[in-house]
């Protein structure tokens, strides 16, 4: 429309601002239809669309299914700097829609950005894709269709879970399944989702030619920024009394800003201060790729019929989804409203904040059961020591004090595996232990050093027709993420070589050699390759089970040939990685009440000049609420199940404050904002002259 008619002049002596400040909003893209699904009302186009979103989701949820274990067994980094890197990621992927939707809809247009933008950049990808992929298949529905497409977006969230589903399952199996170049091949775990991103490319192009392509209406983010600044400093600058008040702080911008422009920030400012109390539930939901995830790896995945790895557990997120959506969409949802009750979006998502609630609070439950699982740690002064006989009879152990009292006395037989360690106090951080070692007839003392807060092992060995010890500190009785530690001690007289499975081999130095620690995924290891100078021969190590730490005594003592015994000094995990599926179930519902229908209430309640703005503002939800998971792994010292119930009482005391904000929203439709744009902003009335604007033409 002409925005300097003389008509104008004559209602108002203000004029909004000159054309290349405000450019003129473009015709509305053509309403031609579009072709149908099988004769339904559903566009053909939307096809090409859930394609490309399920390829790019099966990208991105494949790479993110490995990553919290890449960082923590390739990059060897700690859980809480793993977790803090995730979701630092996550934030990054999440705050990028916000430049996706300022390009799509001021330059490109929604459908340009997703296919030139998002797809070629992949590290900007996820901002040129996520904020348009919604909005843009929104676009192909004409507005008769609206339950079609209210529709539309639970089968858009349902091809996001099934890209997920999928590449959740395959991507860590071929992390862990596939070998590369001796060790697990995360080259392929990355490799395949990149491969997708470029079918995704693909699939989108093909549907070009029927898309209902939307054309840019002006740099909106730009406008709507400078729209609200100038309504604030309008408003500041005209405080005085003699002025008249008028209905809203935006129509301070009248002087400048055309009234469609005006009415569209109202209606966007009234869902962005909803948004407010939202980053605190994906606070939540995106923990199941990090510390639920670490959770996992001190459970067993052995559920009898399968073997989980940790990070597929995970795996049940996406799948719980595609059972979920249709359950609420065509069982609970009717049921609820046919007992008269008007469940709306917003009663939705506060139900769903409420459930993920509930899913933390077990999640802190399983970890406490897991805690009282797991074997004593030493405090401050403390010590653990096992004794481990391999002479060819009995020896008797006396731990001796300074004053020659005995601490610690017992007798251990030749190869007997001690059912538990012995604690012994220290008198300082650091103490030197007496022994007394009584074989056959003999007596042999012996002194080691040991240091607080430390496991070890008195290897007692035969050395002639006497006997001799040596002390060495075992692996720290923490969690082994999941994976099974090992060391070798080689009795035999030539040093051994044993392959793993890694890049290089372990080696074990002859006469009682001890090696390094390696970790290993859960297995069975029934022919482990190993050389000597003269002879190559296997090992039968048997099952290395989730968490446990072995240690294996390598003889010739048969006359078979060399063999290992084996002895389990690290229970293995024992609490069934089972256990999640609650808390699975539980925040995946309140993902689907939450997540499903706040994705739709977004484009309803967006203007027609700016849905990409408002998902992409959805999405920056996203990237707040991992900013505050970061936040709290960097810098608070609580034990995880503390954690746990933090972030539940947040979310619940949010969950509050959002359903009185809710309480007092009046949705919006389409046809309110543009028949209250149709209507002139009420005239201030007494002396104009007082009014102080800039760049405004009489």
């Amino acid at each position: 429309m002409n925005l300097f008619q003389k008509n104008e002049f004559k209602e108002t002596p203000f004029l909004p601002v000159s054309p290349e400040e405000v450019p003129p909003r473009p015709p509305s893209f053509p309403k031609k239809p579009s072709p149908k699904i099988c004769g339904s009302n559903y566009p053909l186009s939307i096809v090409f669309i859930v394609v490309n979103e399920f390829c790019e989701r099966f990208s991105y949820y494949g790479m993110k299914a490995v990553l919290t274990l890449y960082f923590l067994y390739f990059l060897h980094w700690s859980e809480d700097t793993s977790t803090s890197v995730y979701h630092a990621f996550s934030s990054l992927c999440y705050f990028t829609p916000i430049l996706g939707a300022a390009i799509a809809d001021s330059w490109l247009g929604k459908f340009k950005v997703l296919s030139m933008v998002g797809l070629s950049l992949i590290a900007l990808g996820t901002g040129g894709i996520k904020p348009c992929v919604a909005a843009f298949g929104g676009d192909q529905f004409e507005e008769k269709h609206a339950e079609e497409r209210t529709r539309y977006f639970s089968v858009f969230y349902l091809s996001i879970n099934a890209g997920s589903l999928i590449s959740t399952f395959v991507t860590p199996m071929l992390r862990g399944d596939v070998q590369c170049f001796g060790k697990d091949c995360y080259a392929l775990a990355f490799g395949v989702p990149g491969l997708l991103m470029v079918i995704a490319l693909v699939v989108f192009a093909m549907g070009s030619k029927i898309y209902r392509k939307p054309p840019p209406e002006g740099n909106i983010v730009t406008q709507v920024v400078r729209c609200i600044w100038f309504a604030i400093s309008n408003r500041f600058k005209n405080r005085s009394a003699d002025i008249p008040k008028r209905e809203h702080w935006l129509d301070w911008a009248a002087e400048k800003y055309p009234r469609q422009l005006i009415m569209d920030v109202k209606a966007l400012t009234r869902v962005l201060f909803l948004y407010i109390p939202l980053p605190m539930f994906w606070a939540l939901l995106d923990q199941q790729g990090s510390r639920w995830t670490l959770q996992a790896t001190r459970m067993n995945g052995n559920l009898g019929f399968f073997v989980l790895q940790p990070d597929q557990m995970q795996v049940l997120n996406p799948f719980l989804v595609l059972i979920f959506i249709p359950l609420f969409d065509l069982v609970i949802y009717p049921l609820v409203s046919k007992c008269g009750i008007n469940f709306t979006s917003l009663r939705k998502m506060a139900v769903g904040m409420i459930l993920a609630c509930l899913a933390f609070a077990v999640a802190a439950t399983v970890e406490i059961k897991i805690n009282e699982m797991a074997p004593p740690q030493p405090d401050s002064q403390e010590i653990f020591l096992q004794v481990l006989n391999l002479a060819d009879n009995e020896v008797k152990v006396t731990v001796l004090g300074d004053e020659n009292n005995s601490l610690l006395a017992e007798s251990v037989k030749s190869f007997q595996k001690m059912p538990h360690y012995s604690k012994l106090h220290l008198k300082t951080k650091s103490q030197n232990f007496h022994f007394q070692l009584k074989y056959h007839n003999l007596s042999v003392y012996t002194e080691h050093s040991v240091e607080e807060k430390k496991w070890y092992t008195l290897i007692i060995r035969e050395d002639g027709k006497s006997i001799s010890s040596m002390m060495v500190k075992d692996e720290e009785n923490k969690t082994t993420n999941g994976m099974t530690a090992m060391r070798f001690v080689n009795t035999l007289h030539e040093e051994i070589n044993i392959s793993l499975g890694t890049d290089t081999s372990l080696g074990v130095e002859a006469d009682y050699g001890v090696s390094a620690y390696r970790t290993v995924q859960r297995g069975e290891y029934s022919a482990v390759p190993c050389r000597t100078k003269n002879e190559d021969f296997s090992l039968n190590l048997g099952l290395l089970d989730f968490g446990a730490a072995y240690l294996f005594v390598i003889t010739n003592s048969t006359g078979q040939g060399p063999q290992a015994w084996k002895m389990e000094y690290i229970p293995a995990n024992k609490m069934s990685i089972a256990w999640q599926l609650p808390q699975y179930v539980l925040v995946t519902a309140g993902e689907v009440m939450f997540s499903v229908t706040g994705l739709e209430f977004s484009y309803s309640q967006a203007p027609s000049s700016m849905k990409s703005v408002l998902q992409a503002a959805w999405l920056l939800t996203v990237a707040v609420g991992n900013i505050i998971v970061l936040i709290v792994a960097q810098f608070s010292s609580l034990v995880q199940w503390a954690e746990f119930i933090l972030f539940s009482c947040l979310l619940l005391v949010v969950c509050l404050i959002f359903s009185i904000m809710g309480h007092y929203y009046v949705p919006i439709k389409l046809e309110d904002i543009q028949g209250s744009a149709d209507k002139q902003i009420p005239q201030i009335q007494g002396n104009m002259i007082n009014l102080e604007t800039k760049k405004t033409k009489l």
